[in-house]
């Protein structure tokens, strides 16, 4: 076995990587980032251990979270990049070890005392011992990934709400702590159980944040038909989810006849008042991360990769190479990576000036579709629901958010979406929207029948929407609500909404479409037993389940 990795969907046949990662990272990637995770247990458990006896730099904090988020899943594939990462946990490392001797604290032997890897051979030499499978019981295994997807799936909202100045000490000292318990040996079963629990908590929290995040920046999303057309100018596709990404680049571009198109998990940027000022900003070109391989071919211009959704392109796709620009925890290879200034300033002149070289985009496609759906939009028109609710219009809300991927088995949401009758309406957030977000499926009393809250983050919006509609409704329990959720998941920020929506008290989720590999069968009967977590079937079937007719 040259690796193991089992932390999304797609991961070879529901059981694990073992060769090379169908995201696309070689083994020597793997282990790096396993190794990486390592080096953040190590730092995060002196962050922990320092706490309340010393003012811990915020800039270790700091680097835990981004050392998170660059193993997130299709976030970095670029060795040279995590190896510096690892260099630079080992030196923070080293200062806060030196400062806990300094103040006279004992320092357990699993904090790694005057541990250093030199060189990339060395590292992915130790990096054989620190991998998923070091941890032989496989129920505690399953819990402690639980908890480390969850992290991960933190550490990428904490990391955008910062670069737009908001930040929560607590979150992050949570972070950190959680990180160091995960390998205690005293941590049973029931003391995982309850640390995934805290996941979910903080998860609500980290959401929040983000969101105060962007609608204190940009305004609160607004309905919007959302342009899928090109013109005729050279432009910039821009992938990810940092918004303060997007306001630099729209900034820097301004004049410049430069056009710029939002793809995947930025499509909801075009919903916000902020960015609506901007004439160079003119829509969203192709579907979900995963069609990139093609729609980078036929867009012509640079892409900018501000967070995940990254694939390695192989073959005739590769031509598109030199147009990859990352930035943030993104990185791959051969691509240039932008860094920011002291003061968060980023210069995006180089792709600039790329993009005037380049042919416009190819048209695949024209029209608009539907967004800007988030909590204070919905609420804004929330009489309209309520009264469609009570008279009848509105049956049943479908929760359809989460991820979109690769796999032929997820033609079953566009089918569901289809087969839903028109008096339900689907909530959604993230990109599994684009199984269904363009298809005429209608209105109801003048409301889309898909209501779009934005990127996956945002998942957060629907579920004020239905603490509302509780309270509307006068209901002790917010699963009495006509509400049921069917989501699609790939990688670990849907790992940590699953949480929070556990969390907030929400039962009866229906994953798929597979459970998580990394899932044990006793942990998976934890969480039916408790939460009614369930599966998927045929679309047939799960209508009946759900109670839709």
């Amino acid at each position: 076995m040259s690796m193991f990795c089992y932390q999304c969907q797609e991961t070879a046949m529901n059981k694990g990587c073992t060769i090379r990662g169908v995201c696309g990272k070689t083994p020597e990637t793997a282990k790096l980032q396993d190794l990486l995770i390592y080096t953040a247990k190590s730092v995060a458990s002196y962050c922990s251990l320092l706490d309340g006896k010393y003012e811990v730099p915020k800039e270790a904090y700091v680097w835990v979270v981004n050392s998170l988020f660059m193993t997130i899943t299709n976030a970095n594939f670029d060795d040279d990049a995590i190896i510096k990462e690892i260099e630079k946990g080992q030196s923070c490392r080293e200062t806060l070890e030196s400062k806990a001797k300094e103040l006279g604290i004992q320092v357990p032997d699993k904090y790694l005392q005057n541990l250093k890897f030199t060189g990339k051979e060395n590292m992915i030499a130790f990096a054989e011992n620190v991998g998923v499978l070091r941890t032989e019981n496989e129920d505690i295994r399953s819990l402690r990934e639980l908890v480390t997807y969850g992290l991960k799936g933190m550490s990428a909202y904490v990391e955008h709400a910062s670069n737009l100045g908001k930040e929560d000490m607590e979150v992050y000292k949570f972070m950190a702590k959680a990180l160091a318990d995960l390998d205690d040996e005293s941590f049973g079963l029931d003391g995982l159980v309850a640390l995934t629990m805290e996941v979910g908590k903080h998860g609500v929290t980290a959401m929040a944040l983000l969101d105060g995040a962007n609608t204190g920046t940009y305004g609160n999303p607004e309905a919007t038909k959302v342009n899928i057309g090109v013109r005729n100018n050279p432009g910039i596709l821009i992938s990810g989810h940092d918004l303060r990404d997007l306001e630099q680049l729209l900034e820097q571009t301004k004049g410049t006849g430069v056009d710029i198109y939002t793809h995947s998990e930025m499509l909801p940027a075009n919903s916000y008042p902020a960015f609506k000022k901007y004439d160079n900003l003119v829509g969203n070109y192709g579907g979900s991360w995963w069609h990139q391989t093609k729609e980078f071919i036929s867009f012509n211009g640079p892409v900018l990769f501000t967070s995940n959704c990254l694939v390695p392109p192989r073959g005739s796709a590769a031509d598109y190479l030199d147009r990859i620009y990352t930035t943030n925890s993104a990185g791959m290879h051969g691509c240039e990576h932008i860094l920011k200034d002291a003061e968060g300033k980023k210069d995006f002149s180089k792709i600039i000036e790329h993009a005037k070289k380049c042919a416009s985009p190819v048209e695949i496609e024209n029209g608009a579709i539907d967004g800007g759906f988030a909590h204070n939009q919905i609420l804004a028109v929330a009489d309209t629901v309520v009264e469609a609710i009570k008279g009848g219009a509105i049956k049943k809300f479908v929760v359809m958010a989460g991820c979109d991927a690769r796999m032929q088995d997820r033609k079953y949401y566009t089918e569901f979406a289809e087969k839903l009758p028109k008096d339900t309406v689907i909530l959604t957030a993230g990109c599994a929207k684009y199984r269904y977000n363009k298809l005429n499926l209608g209105e109801i009393g003048g409301i889309p029948r898909v209501l779009d809250a934005g990127q996956c983050n945002d998942s957060y919006s629907l579920a004020l929407v239905a603490m509302k509609l509780q309270e509307v409704f006068g209901l002790d329990d917010i699963n009495d609500l006509p509400i049921v959720y069917n989501i699609a998941w790939y990688e670990q920020k849907a790992c940590l909404v699953l949480l929070a929506l556990l969390h907030l008290g929400v039962k009866n989720i229906h994953l798929g479409p597979t459970l998580p590999a990394f899932l044990s069968p006793a942990v998976t009967n934890v969480l039916v037993e408790n939460f009614g977590i369930a599966g998927i079937t045929s679309v047939e079937e799960d209508m009946k389940i759900f109670g839709i007719e």
